[in-house]
């Protein structure tokens, strides 16, 4: 287990939307639940291979459902006793995260970039859910000059010894870069698909954008339900499989 925090952590309250889609905390019984705890399951097994901690996911245009596979594989995670888990909002422009968990817009990742403290305020504990909560913050004018900056390495190497699993919901791969800088801090990335919605041209773009010595594989979000198929252990001549799972 990760070694403990070095600051006392605030816990929030949380109300869960109807349409927040957050299973493995609502529907534990179900299929879709029993699926992301499997893509635990998988990523902790390739965590005994690999220095896997720091996992980002994407996907490759928005409304594909990134931020509800990110809340509820850091859930999934989080079942497991004596590991601590955070989510990471890290989608600067487009912040979602916080209105699926009912919880106000609160300080985060903006106002540490912003700031000069060395000590970090805005993480809070979500008891109800077993895991710890690190929201986009205000958005900033500027979000990827504020991302580029190096205090957001700083943070994540702090971050970094303090949590077993760090999940970050960023933003899309397509049209901006910001998932470029994110990516980088990242130890694997999975990226997401919607069935139905992605199409292979923009799949094979998303692909191409990705560093592929970090891709872990896909995630296909099915209309019936949250979490259809996974593909774990990836590389690059692989590209032509995922478009077609």
């Amino acid at each position: 287990m990760a070694p403990e925090l070095d600051q006392s952590i605030p816990s929030v309250p949380v109300t869960i939307k109807p349409d927040a889609r957050l299973v493995c905390l609502t529907e534990k019984d179900s299929l879709a639940a029993e699926k992301f705890r499997f893509l635990a399951v998988r990523l902790r097994q390739l965590q005994q291979t690999r220095a896997v901690k720091k996992l980002l996911v994407t996907s490759t245009i928005p409304e594909e459902g990134k931020s509800m596979i990110s809340a509820n594989l850091a859930l999934s995670l989080a079942r497991k006793k004596r590991q601590r888990v955070l989510l990471i909002e890290g989608d600067l422009r487009r912040p979602t995260l916080y209105r699926s968990f009912g919880i106000t817009r609160l300080p985060g990742v903006s106002e540490w970039l912003k700031s000069g403290s060395s000590q970090f305020r805005n993480i809070y504990h979500i008891e109800e859910a077993g895991l710890w909560f690190l929201p986009a913050g205000s958005l900033p004018e500027n979000p990827m000059e504020l991302m580029q900056s190096a205090r957001l390495a700083e943070l994540m190497e702090q971050l970094t010894v303090w949590f077993d699993w760090i999940v970050i919901d960023s933003p899309p791969v397509l049209p901006l870069a910001d998932t470029s800088v994110w990516s980088r801090l990242a130890d694997g990335i999975l990226l997401v698909a919607r069935e139905g919605t992605t199409r292979k041209r923009e799949l094979q773009r998303g692909l191409d954008t990705l560093d592929h010595s970090k891709l872990l594989g896909l995630v296909m979000n099915s209309s019936d339900s949250p979490i259809k198929a996974t593909t774990i252990n990836v590389t690059a001549r692989h590209r032509a499989q995922l478009s077609q799972d």
